[in-house]
């Protein structure tokens, strides 16, 4: 019997990895693959407020309106700006701040990825109920005990079901691209999965830095293949250096590491990708860059830091071609 089971694994990880490969040639409706905006206007910026975690709601909308932000990628999660333990108290409060301002509440960060969870189901139903449209989902991993291919098949359905939810509810959640042991880290392992969805409620927040970390020069073969699922992105920038005698990628303000945004915004362009954007700045702010509720320097300087990276955004988008 002992046999019979691990033979049955073998072949399920075997036609997983076939189906996989073949999908792309199975002639999906193209109109699956289309992304949420043709249009090749202005970007619609939003400020990724881990960054602003030292402000209450009403501070924060004002700062974030006087930079010029459209609106804020608000953080609804533990250790955010609002918890989801206390999401259907807290989650109104925060939008009626940023209503007053003239932002848009329309993305977020989570840690919701499953549909049977109470408190991930409560933040969706109240983001739902608040105007949001997007959401970033939370991670996953590839355990050491399962393959990877069906690991895939697992979370396929997984984001099948939580797709089924968000229709429900108007809402689209977004899967991040992040550099590391991730699901996702190496983009090539994304389509499989999202492939089992309508790609519709649910799809990727494509994040650039992450992809040229872990994509080195084909990073574009990425984008190539996972822009039919982009629904938002993250704009942000590194380089390579050492620290403590380790190489490691060291963030930095938007034009001064190794993302060439002329032609990532270029390719966009091309591509018809016009999708809301979260703006993070995870190089040295006083704490702000990590999310700390108290900084060492003086906000001004961290609100001129974020103006400057708007800037840089809006100009590099509109000069590229």
């Amino acid at each position: 019997m002992k046999k019979r089971t691990i033979y049955e694994r073998r072949d399920f990880v075997k036609l997983a990895a076939m189906a996989g490969a073949a999908l792309p040639l199975m002639g999906f409706d193209e109109s699956i693959f289309n992304p949420i905006s043709k249009s090749s206007g202005n970007l619609e910026v939003h400020l990724f407020s881990k960054h602003l975690q030292f402000l209450n709601y009403k501070d924060m909308s004002e700062a974030a309106a006087e930079m010029g932000f459209d609106g804020l990628d608000l953080t609804v999660r533990p250790e955010g700006h609002v918890l989801p333990d206390r999401v259907s108290e807290d989650l109104p409060k925060a939008v009626e701040a940023m209503k007053k301002y003239g932002l848009n509440p329309r993305l977020m960060t989570t840690n919701v990825i499953d549909v049977e969870n109470k408190e991930h189901r409560s933040v969706l139903e109240t983001a739902s109920k608040s105007g949001f449209t997007h959401y970033r989902t939370a991670w996953l991993s590839y355990p050491e005990n399962r393959e990877i291919a069906e690991s895939q098949a697992i979370y396929g359905q997984q984001l099948k079901k939580l797709e089924v939810l968000n229709k429900q509810l108007s809402l689209i959640g977004c899967y991040q691209n992040h550099a590391g042991n991730h699901v996702g880290a190496p983009i090539w392992d994304l389509p499989p999965i999202l492939q089992a969805t309508k790609n519709v409620n649910i799809g990727c927040q494509y994040d650039i830095r992450h992809a040229v970390v872990e994509g080195g020069s084909c990073w574009e073969l990425g984008l190539r293949l996972i822009r039919p699922f982009i629904k938002s992105i993250v704009i942000k920038d590194f380089k390579w250096g050492t620290v403590k005698g380790q190489w490691k990628p060291i963030n930095t303000p938007l034009g001064e590491g190794m993302v060439d945004f002329d032609r990532y915004f270029s390719l966009l362009k091309k591509y018809h990708i016009n999708v809301p954007v979260s703006l993070h700045l995870e190089y040295g702010l006083g704490g702000a860059e990590h999310g700390a509720k108290e900084i060492t320097i003086d906000k001004k300087e961290v609100f001129a830091q974020m103006k400057k990276d708007l800037t840089f955004l809006q100009e590099a988008w509109q000069r590229a071609e």
